[in-house]
């Protein structure tokens, strides 16, 4: 299955490589303002320590940029922009900046606090009331602040997102299915479709896109004209960067396709920015929300989201020994912790081929931007920004590359084994339970959207969300795709109903297993076909009972003193009932009119003749 981003990374490292694999490093000059001796000083060294960073990550590029106080003091492009054209990686480059929009979000909805159109801490539903989670309980508890600290005890979730054509509203729709795996605020569970939740509350309060209110309230004020919200937009850009990556099995730099597929999870993860434009973001963030003199963004929805709102645990102590960073919580749009004595604020930003962080010491006054091409180079913008606050404060460097190239090493290494191990459980000899033809179908989860599978060739194709790889046998009824070098290894196991017919596919995605249930054609739901079954019918005993077809669409049973009991359409004059997956209902056609119901279960069969 594939792996989707839009978050601070797990922490995956690489090793130093051989010059002849080493990228070229390209080094473009600041654009920053006028010289300060003092920044000068305590940076010295830092760019022949990005160089190095560049050669032994081979990284395809690189750009960093350092704010002191309210100037960008230090912004300079490594390596490439394209790196198959060798187009310069500079302070103008425009890349995805991934989860750093969500510091965007979190402050537009602040703006929606300050207006009086929202508020931090009471029920979002008292001022959305189309909002639905899963059951009533969340309902009438989850706030906005819920849901922009990852808190609200749900899980991610992002395949439902991921390469697929969902619009905001739908995923915002598809919230009520997500059922909680931990209490409510008790755990970090990081959740990008809480973001694109929140990006549409942001629309219905203020009657605009969410796009059209950052760009208005934010963007434009702080003068971030070279920042876009779409890779078409991007891709206009002079200076816009290019993906590419390492082959998981090699060094060898490949051209990837953009992640194009945001619209929907736009709120979570769909800026494209550069440093220049950064910069202006960040100073404002260390200021008070001040830019040019005047006051851009409130003190106090910065203060917000500063507040920590949910306690992290120290992984990296605990599974590493690292002590450095210790103490993180997350408040909203960004993570807070303390860096070796010094308040760090913090947020990753990961997507296919583009990884990005901003940080600032507020406290201190300087803040770092990094954003680097290449999904091997992730583990990089913490390297640089440690490196670059330790410089900056005078303290002792830390080993933060050597540590992190040398679990890149182990980690290239280990997955190159596990791989080559793959289908050992496979057990031989066996053969599916039905001919390929009746597997063939739409799945539905009402999430996730539909899983199709299509015949291909001689065998089967596995089709989700503009993932198309072919489906061949593994065992029994489990059918694989090949390991795909970017949209990873699906397995699907297919299982049947108590009559013997292949009705859902199950799929690992995110944390759990999703259970998609073939498809009902939309026909079987019309009227027309359900209004000739709606009639009196007479049981063997002679009692007699309904079939009823209510206003809404639903056909059913009404028998007397009993509640109504929902037909479930299913195959042509099929029904199913949600209590017993062994029982159907069929009606009987005879001359073009219905004659009779039959109640087929384990037990026998039963005719109930139409009256």
């Amino acid at each position: 299955m594939t792996r989707v981003r839009f978050e601070v990374p797990v922490r995956r490292t690489a090793r130093r490589l051989l010059p002849t694999l080493a990228v070229l490093g390209i080094i473009v000059p600041s654009i920053a303002g006028a010289a300060d001796p003092v920044i000068d000083r305590k940076l010295k060294g830092f760019d022949a320590y990005l160089e190095t960073i560049v050669k032994d990550w081979n990284v395809p590029g690189l750009g960093v940029g350092v704010v002191a106080k309210n100037r960008l003091v230090f912004a300079r492009g490594y390596g490439f922009r394209d790196f198959g054209r060798k187009l310069p990686f500079t302070p103008k480059t425009t890349v995805p900046i991934a989860s750093n929009t969500k510091l965007f979000t979190a402050v537009a909805t602040g703006l929606l606090v300050e207006d009086g159109k929202l508020d931090w801490d009471k029920p979002v539903r008292q001022f959305v009331p189309d909002i639905q989670f899963f059951n009533d309980d969340l309902s009438a508890k989850v706030t906005i602040r819920d849901m922009l600290s990852h808190r609200t005890g749900i899980t991610r979730h992002d395949t439902i997102w991921y390469k697929s054509d969902f619009t905001r509203k739908e995923l915002f729709e598809r919230l009520k299915y997500l059922e909680p795996s931990q209490p409510m605020r008790q755990t970090f569970l990081y959740n990008n479709m809480m973001y694109a939740g929140a990006g549409y509350v942001i629309e219905l309060l203020s009657g605009k896109t969410w796009e059209d209110f950052v760009r208005e309230r934010l963007l434009q004020p702080l003068g971030m004209t070279g920042t876009v919200f779409s890779i078409d937009d991007l891709e206009k850009q002079a200076d816009h960067g290019v993906p590419f990556t390492e082959r998981r099995d090699s060094f060898e730099l490949y051209e990837i396709p953009y992640y194009r597929e945001a619209a929907g999870v736009a709120p979570a993860g769909a800026i494209n920015s550069n440093l220049e434009d950064m910069s202006k973001w960040l100073i404002a963030l260390m200021n008070d929300g001040k830019a040019g003199g005047r006051t851009v963004i409130p003190a106090g929805v910065l203060k917000a989201t500063l507040q920590p709102a949910i306690a992290l645990p120290n992984t990296q102590l605990e599974a590493r020994g690292y002590g450095e960073l210790l103490n993180p919580a997350y408040g909203m749009g960004r993570f807070t912790a303390s860096y070796r004595g010094h308040l760090l604020t913090y947020h990753g930003g990961d997507i296919n081929g583009f990884h990005s962080q901003v940080s600032c010491m507020p406290n201190d006054g300087v803040g770092v931007i990094v954003l680097v091409i290449g999904d091997h180079a992730a583990p990089l913008y913490n390297v640089v920004s440690y490196n670059a606050y330790e410089r900056l404060l005078g303290m002792d460097l830390t080993p933060w590359s050597e540590r992190a190239l040398d679990i890149r090493l182990k980690s290239k290494d280990a997955g190159k084994q596990a791989r080559a191990k793959a289908g050992g459980e496979r057990v031989a000899g066996t053969k599916p339970s039905h001919p390929l033809e009746d597997y063939v179908g739409e799945y539905e989860h009402p999430a996730y959207g539909v899983l199709t599978i299509a015949q291909q060739d001689a065998g089967l194709l596995f089709d989700f969300h503009k993932i198309r790889l072919p489906l061949t046998h593994f065992h029994y009824d489990r059918f694989d795709t090949p390991d795909d070098e970017q949209d990873g290894k699906w397995s699907v196991n297919f299982s049947t109903n108590p009559q013997g017919e292949i009705d859902k596919a199950v799929v690992s995605l995110d944390e759990a297993e999703v259970s998609f249930v073939r498809r009902i054609p939309a026909t079987l739901f019309a009227l027309e076909m359900l209004r000739p079954y709606a009639g009196t019918y007479e049981t063997p005993t002679g009692a007699k009972f309904e079939v009823l077809l209510k206003e809404n669409g639903v056909l059913g049973l009404a028998f007397p003193g009993q509640p109504f009991q929902t037909l479930i359409p299913w195959r042509p004059r099929r029904f199913r009932v949600k209590e017993f997956s062994d029982t159907l209902f069929e009606f009987v056609v005879s001359d073009g009119k219905v004659t009779a119901l039959k109640q087929i279960d384990p037990s026998g069969e039963y005719t109930f003749a139409r009256k």
